[in-house]
């Protein structure tokens, strides 16, 4: 991948008044930028529902099919709220000023089959920098039967897309565990982002050490304990899978690929128009602003436009941040893209995979 640039001076203005505001909101008040009471409520809350589910059914008592369905699915509601409301904060190193305890809640990643240390490239590297940009957001980097940019190939397979992307959004997790971290950790290693040699194999050593762990607390005892048919107990534990992929695909496709949200390329030599800051906003979208349940559920990433801007920064202020940054953004002439409700984000996110499949 080339080396991509912002342009500094662009928007520079806007940038500092902007950063200067979030500044004084939280010295005036008295605040710090890290998690609060409330973080430790939601982690204590998403961690029971993921866990409390699958170690009764570890212990083998369930021996109705509903019942272990409803285990499941309610441990995968759990599994997409510890990833979205306490996971995301830590590894973005916002739910504590102690770097010691981010970094072993950021482990609950590990423990829901999946792999920080992987994400973190992933995630708060590429998808952050650069944002909706081809090749270079791996967010966007999908299979050739999905196509999340106006700039990827276009197939005649994707003017069917918006029907049976759902489906796949279903499966993500389950690939996530199973193949996708080990594909692009050794991506990331051609890229420079982790060790060649002896510290590279340990590292793919602890992420298969993690997902051993995980399926057979997950999968391998339930198979072991539960009396019921095999097949009952494994489509069980793929429901618990879709319905967190669901969830997670949601709440993160609906903030970037529709259809205001800009696509930007840079040019031959590797520059993008305007500044980081600008582009965040251009290429992220909130929704349901005024849903504090809502949002408190998904962990604020229907605040993601404050979240781009802000990463450094916990989920529980985003709501009082999203005022600060609407104004500013309005004062400068600046997009601030926000739908009224998530249905809205998933009704646009629908018509912008409609047009994707389109020529």
């Amino acid at each position: 991948m080339k080396k991509l640039k912002f342009d500094k001076t662009g928007n520079a203005e806007f940038s500092k008044t902007l950063r200067m505001r979030v500044n004084d909101h939280f010295k005036n008040n008295n605040k710090n930028i890290y998690g609060n009471a409330n973080m430790v409520f939601k982690t204590v809350i998403m961690l029971s529902v993921f866990i409390v589910p699958i170690i009764i059914i570890c212990t083998g008592v369930v021996a109705n099919a509903y019942l272990l369905f409803t285990l499941y699915i309610t441990s995968g509601l759990g599994m997409a709220g510890v990833g979205m409301g306490v996971m995301h904060d830590a590894i973005h190193g916002s739910y504590s000023k102690n770097q010691t305890v981010n970094k072993y809640l950021g482990y609950t990643m590990n423990l829901i089959g999946a792999n920080a240390n992987v994400w973190k490239v992933q995630h708060n590297v590429l998808h952050h920098t650069y944002t909706n940009i081809d090749h270079a957001d791996d967010d966007i980097n999908a299979p050739f039967f999905l196509r999340f940019s106006p700039n990827a190939k276009l197939y005649w397979i994707h003017r069917f897309q918006y029907l049976y992307i759902w489906f796949f959004y279903g499966l993500s997790t389950i690939s996530w565990i199973t193949t996708k971290d080990f594909v692009r950790v050794n991506r990331y290693k051609e890229m420079g982002f982790f060790k060649k040699g002896i510290e590279f194999k340990k590292e793919i050593l602890k992420i298969l050490g993690w997902k051993i762990f995980y399926y057979s607390y997950a999968l391998v005892i339930p198979l072991l304990m539960v009396p019921l048919p095999t097949y009952i107990i494994i489509l069980a534990f793929l429901s618990m899978h879709f319905v967190t992929g669901i969830c997670i695909s949601a709440v993160f496709q609906t903030a970037h690929i529709v259809s205001d949200a800009s696509f930007p390329q840079p040019d031959a030599e590797g520059q993008m128009e305007g500044d980081w800051t600008v582009h965040q906003l251009a290429t992220t979208s909130n929704y349901a602003p005024k849903s504090r349940f809502f949002s408190w559920l998904i962990g604020g990433l229907n605040f993601q436009v404050e979240h781009h801007l802000f990463p450094n920064i916990s989920h529980v202020h985003y709501r009082e941040l999203s005022v600060i940054v609407a104004e500013t953004a309005q004062e400068f002439n600046v997009p601030y893209l926000v739908r009224d409700t998530f249905m809205d984000a998933i009704s646009d996110h629908i018509d912008m995979l409609r047009q994707l499949g389109r020529a």
